[in-house]
């Protein structure tokens, strides 16, 4: 099985991320798309990070009627801090049956360079990248590289952060999460300050 791994915060999941992982399921090679929670992006501040567990609850809510997306918690039981070459080596063990690639958007690939062990990701790995605002000036070293294939998904403007702030700021954001995460964290009264 073909498994493209979608890496994030996911804080919260929201409607970009979800059309992002359809069409990597639907318009590629690709069998299933695993979002991988990250419990900590070694390149982000930890400080408005909602817990691990309640960010994992909100995108099992949001995939419970996708079939080809999963959510998954793999990083939580690895230990700090989580590279994206350590996961895929714990992850090609456990599931050795599975083929694994990378789902990423322009602005990662231009920073693939200052990864942990970027050089064996790049020549052991494929890459499905889709495109995002600002960044369509992508490294033309990787661009031509057999391991990256570009795939024409929507560009999707909406980031958690601004979804955070309008939260904080009292609007509402229902129409930019899938619904059954929008209530639970409604219920939960999550970014709320």
């Amino acid at each position: 099985m073909k498994v493209g791994l979608f890496f994030g915060s996911f804080n919260p999941i929201h409607l970009g991320h979800m059309i992002i992982a359809n069409h990597m399921a639907e318009y590629t090679n690709l069998d299933e798309i695993w979002l991988v929670v990250s419990p900590q992006n070694p390149f982000k501040e930890k400080s408005s990070l909602l817990h691990q567990n309640h960010r994992l609850e909100l995108i099992y809510r949001a995939t419970e009627d996708y079939e080809k997306i999963k959510p998954s918690d793999i990083e939580f039981k690895l230990s700090q801090p989580h590279y994206t070459s350590h996961t895929l080596a714990y992850l090609e063990e456990k599931y050795s049956q599975h083929e694994f690639s990378l789902i990423l958007g322009a602005d990662n690939l231009s920073t693939l360079h200052k990864w942990y062990n970027s050089e064996h990701l790049i020549q052991r790995y494929s890459f499905y990248v889709y495109p995002r605002i600002g960044h369509e000036n992508m490294p033309k070293n990787l661009l031509f590289s057999q391991s990256v294939e570009l795939v024409n998904a929507p560009i999707i403007g909406i980031s958690a952060s601004q979804i955070r702030k309008a939260i904080s700021e009292g609007k509402s954001v229902r129409a930019l999460i899938p619904e059954k995460a929008w209530q639970y964290l409604d219920e939960m009264n999550f970014y709320r300050s």
